[in-house]
């Protein structure tokens, strides 16, 4: 039994990578997106422009993976789980006798494999193609903060799963996305915010995840801070998903 539950989860781990890769709206908006707007804002300023003491082909690179990852987490994984609700799928995944944590397990474990490529691909493309020259130490210090950060949008694409319909998870995972991308500063620095809505950005976390990054690059250490607000965000979105997937199965 317990090797029918592995086979059948990594089945459904491979199905869930293939569908994804399928995907036009993951392709355009965690693919496409980025490295356009990576491409575009880098060449648009000059070699000599930094953020923070920092090179803003660097700086710039980390804000766009960031940018990839929560829209994989927001603009496909939510859906999925609002379209697989919506048409019963996990109601009848519940009489058959596979363990309720492999349908989670395998949508974790294929979302987190994305991103993990998602990283890789925008490193390798900004070191080669920019030319950005960072020590080891700080690329997997930061690919491996933007692959664990990116579990709290893992979460906050669960909640807005639960929405019943799924055509209205796309509009608000839309607006969701954009918005904090835009006041976490990942289109453009916060620094050229004014100074409310930078006050704001410290709250948000696109901002935290991406501060996390740019502190590495520029030398530094992780915020402690940013990683208590991001923990909270994971905790508050999960015990809210719980809680709205627990009194509809009730009811």
């Amino acid at each position: 039994m317990k090797n029918t539950s592995m086979r059948a989860t990594w089945a459904q781990c491979k199905a869930e990578l293939i569908r994804t890769a399928r995907n036009k709206r993951f392709v355009f908006f965690s693919v496409i997106m980025p490295v356009a707007f990576f491409f575009i804002f880098t060449s648009a300023m000059g070699s000599d422009t930094t953020v923070g003491g920092v090179d803003f082909s660097s700086y710039y690179l980390m804000s766009m993976t960031v940018y990839g990852v929560i829209g994989a987490s927001l603009m496909s994984f939510s859906q999925r789980i609002s379209k697989e609700r919506s048409q019963g799928w996990i109601r009848l995944l519940h009489i058959t006798p596979l363990p309720s944590w492999s349908y989670i397990f395998s949508k974790v474990a294929a979302q987190a494999f994305i991103n993990l490529i998602i990283i890789a691909m925008m490193f390798i493309i900004g070191g080669i193609a920019k030319g950005i020259d960072l020590s080891p130490a700080v690329w997997i210090e930061s690919g491996l903060w933007i692959w664990i950060g990116g579990f709290s949008f893992m979460a906050l694409g669960t909640l807005l799963g639960t929405i019943k319909i799924a055509d209205v998870v796309q509009v608000i995972s839309m607006i969701v996305y954009m918005g904090l991308s835009v006041l976490g500063g990942l289109w453009m620095p916060t620094s050229t915010m004014s100074a409310e809505l930078q006050n704001l950005a410290q709250f948000t976390p696109t901002f935290r995840l991406g501060q996390g990054a740019w502190n590495l690059v520029a030398g530094g250490s992780l915020d402690w801070r940013g990683v208590l607000i991001l923990a909270a965000y994971v905790l508050v979105f999960m015990v809210l998903s719980s809680y709205i997937i627990k009194k509809r199965e009730a009811v």
